[in-house]
C-alpha cells in the first residue's frame, strides 16, 4: 500500500486528510502531499524494479498499485554530454532527456500520477487546461484508464497543436477568449462536476510526478548529488517539485548533503517574469500580459509557482536567466548537432541559458551540471524551419551529386 500521510498547506502548515481538495481553507495556500516515514527504503530498494518512474511507488501519492495507469514513462536517459560539454567548456555535463517519453514530454510524469489518482478516487472524468504537451499526456493516460477527457483551450488555437491530444479520443472544449479564460472555465467545470482537472483541482497530486526527475537523476548518478541543475521554468511547478524530490531523498538518507546544490531557472525572453523578479531582487512576480516567444510551452505569463521558484533560488544559491529567440534556436541546433537530441524550444532555453552562464563565468568548468530537456523537437518544428539549410535540387546524375557534396 502507498504511504500518503496528509495534504499540508505550503503557507500556514495546516494539514488535511488526503482527499479531493487543492487549496487551504484557512489561507488559500497550495497543498503539498506529505508521506509517512519510510525507514525501510534504501539505495537497493529500486534495483530490480520496472524501468519507469513508478519504481518509486512508495514516494508517490497512490495508495494501491492496482490503480496505477502506466504508459511506461520515466527512467529516461541521463546522457553524458561530452560533445556539448566540450563546446561549452564543461567537463561534467549531463542531459536529462525527457523528450523520449511516450507522448514526448516530461508531462507524462505529472499527468500519469494525476490520472492514476483520479482513478483511485473514482472520479468520473479528467481534463486539463493546456495548449500542448499536457493536453497530449493527459489524454493518452485517460485513454489507457478508460476515462473521458476534456481539453480546455482557446478556440483560436491552431488545430495542429492539439492534434496529438485529440487522437487519443479527448474532447476539445474550445473556449472563446484567452488561455486564462479557458483555465477559469476548466476550474469551474472541474469543481462543479467533480472532474479531475489535473493541473488545477488535482494539482497537489499532479506535481508529485515531476519530482521523479530528481529521483532518477540521483539514482542514475549513483546516488550522488550534482553541483548544479538547469531547469526550464513555465509555471515553476517542475522546478519546485525537483527540489522537493532531492530533499526527500536526503531525508531518507539515500543521498548526502544537498546544501551545496545550485539551481538555475531558465526562461525565454518575452515571458520571463521569474527572471525579472530575481534580477530586481524582488519577491513579487509581475505577470506578463502578452507573452511573445517561440518557447510556447514556457509562455505562462502568470506562473502559479513563481514565488516558490524565487524561494528555491534563495535556498539553493540559485540563478535565473533568460535567452531570446535566436539564442533558443542556437540552443536547439547545438544540442541536436553535438548530442543527437532534438528538443522543442523549452530545451533550447535550457541549453541557451547554460551557454550564457558559462560564458559569463557564473558556472565553473568542473561543476557536475544536469541540464533538463523536457520536450521533443518534433512538436515544434516551425520554430527552427527558418534557420535550417535550404534544399537544392540536383539532377539524378552521380557525377553531379559527387561534385556537389565533395
Amino acid at each position: 500500500m502507498g504511504s500518503i500521510k496528509s495534504l499540508k498547506c505550503r503557507e500556514c502548515g495546516k494539514e488535511y486528510e488526503p482527499q479531493f481538495r487543492y487549496v487551504c481553507e484557512e489561507c488559500f495556500g497550495p497543498l503539498d502531499v506529505m508521506y509517512r516515514e519510510l525507514s525501510s527504503i534504501n539505495k537497493h530498494t529500486f534495483d530490480l524494479r520496472e524501468k519507469t518512474y513508478w519504481r518509486y511507488f512508495e514516494l508517490l501519492p497512490i495508495m494501491d498499485k492496482a490503480n496505477i495507469i502506466s504508459l511506461n514513462a520515466g527512467l529516461t536517459p541521463l546522457q553524458y554530454a561530452d560533445n556539448l560539454g566540450e563546446r561549452l567548456g564543461l567537463k561534467n555535463l549531463y542531459i536529462k532527456n525527457d523528450s523520449v517519453n511516450p507522448t514526448f514530454s516530461f508531462k507524462d510524469r505529472p499527468a500519469g500520477v494525476a490520472v492514476s489518482r483520479a482513478k483511485e478516487t473514482r472520479l468520473k472524468a479528467v481534463g486539463c487546461a493546456s495548449t500542448g504537451n499536457l493536453a497530449s499526456a493527459t489524454a493518452a493516460h485517460a485513454a489507457k484508464a478508460g476515462l473521458p477527457c476534456y481539453i480546455f483551450a482557446p478556440s483560436d488555437i491552431e488545430h495542429v497543436k492539439i492534434a496529438q491530444a485529440l487522437s487519443y479520443g479527448a474532447e476539445f472544449v474550445a473556449v472563446e477568449g484567452t488561455y486564462d479564460d479557458a483555465n477559469r472555465v476548466a476550474s469551474i467545470i472541474g469543481d462543479s462536476k467533480g472532474y479531475g482537472i489535473v493541473n488545477i483541482n488535482m494539482r497537489p497530486y499532479y506535481v508529485e510526478g515531476s519530482k521523479t526527475l530528481a529521483y532518477e537523476v540521483a539514482e542514475q548518478l549513483g546516488w550522488e548529488v550534482p553541483d548544479r541543475l538547469v531547469i526550464p521554468v513555465g509555471s515553476g511547478a517542475m522546478l519546485n517539485a525537483i527540489c522537493k524530490g532531492f530533499e526527500e531523498l536526503h531525508t531518507m538518507g539515500l543521498i548526502g548533503s544537498i546544501k551545496n546544490l545550485k539551481i538555475v531557472a531558465a526562461q525565454p525572453h518575452g515571458c520571463a517574469p521569474v527572471v525579472d523578479a530575481f534580477k530586481r531582487n524582488s519577491d513579487e512576480v509581475i505577470p506578463v500580459e502578452r507573452p511573445e516567444t517561440i518557447a510556447k510551452s514556457l509562455a505562462i505569463g502568470d506562473p502559479g509557482d513563481g514565488i516558490y521558484v524565487l524561494k528555491r533560488l534563495k535556498q539553493y544559491g540559485g540563478l535565473a536567466e533568460e535567452v531570446d529567440n535566436e539564442e533558443i534556436r542556437d540552443g536547439i541546433m547545438m544540442l541536436a548537432q553535438s548530442e543527437g537530441i532534438f528538443t522543442e524550444p523549452a530545451g533550447g532555453v535550457s541549453v541557451g541559458v547554460l551557454k550564457k552562464l558559462v560564458e559569463e563565468g557564473k558556472i565553473e568548468k568542473d561543476e557536475k551540471v544536469v541540464c533538463y530537456i523536457t520536450g521533443n523537437g518534433l512538436k515544434a518544428t516551425e520554430a527552427i524551419i527558418g534557420v535550417l539549410p535550404k534544399l537544392t535540387a540536383v539532377k539524378p546524375d552521380a557525377a553531379a551529386v559527387s561534385a556537389m557534396i565533395g
